[in-house]
């Protein structure tokens, strides 16, 4: 794919980041790359152009700033899912495992209705423990999981194979290692 051609130089490898043992994939020389990341927004965008998405969410940090340029593509509104303790209003929340420890992350009881089609997008697809705790978010609150959006898919830590295991939704991606 000649987009993942041109994402690759643009992903930074950092070593022992966040903790020793963990390869940080780092997306702000994507970030600092205005052509690149238009391209990445058209890209995802036009890829679920078809699925009639009423609402994104996007999980925190990272998640945040592909996710809303996605949904001001999409004309859709914003939703953020952010980490515990962050969201001032009446939430629910969900916990979760990461590759490197154990989280929390949290949404508006009033994100989105009853029945509405959620696109949930974060940078990077690891083990899916963020992404699966963020449909369950979803679907207590009535919602559907239309869809997830990645930039990165870590493959060999099996994250796409819990998505369609728990959600039976096949991952869009841009770049695979």
């Amino acid at each position: 794919m000649l987009l993942e051609e041109t994402l690759k130089p643009l992903l930074r490898d950092v070593p022992d980041f966040p903790k020793p043992g963990v390869l940080f994939k780092d997306i702000t020389p994507l970030l600092n790359n205005p052509a690149a990341r238009k391209k990445v927004v058209e890209t995802v965008a036009q890829h679920f152009s078809k699925e009639n998405i009423q609402v994104l969410a996007a999980v925190e940090a990272r998640g945040f700033i592909f996710g809303s340029l996605i949904a001001q593509e999409l004309n859709v509104p914003f939703v953020p899912i952010r980490k515990a303790g962050k969201l001032p209003y009446k939430k629910i929340t969900e916990e979760y495992s990461l590759e490197y420890g154990e989280a929390k992350i949290e949404m508006h009881e009033d994100a989105f209705a009853k029945g509405t089609r959620v696109l949930l997008h974060d940078d990077l697809l690891a083990t899916g423990g963020t992404a699966t705790a963020a449909g369950h978010l979803v679907q207590r609150l009535g919602g559907i999981v239309a869809g997830y959006s990645f930039i990165i898919n870590l493959s060999f830590l099996h994250g796409e194979k819990v998505l369609k295991e728990n959600f039976d939704v096949a991952p869009y991606y841009l770049a695979k290692f």
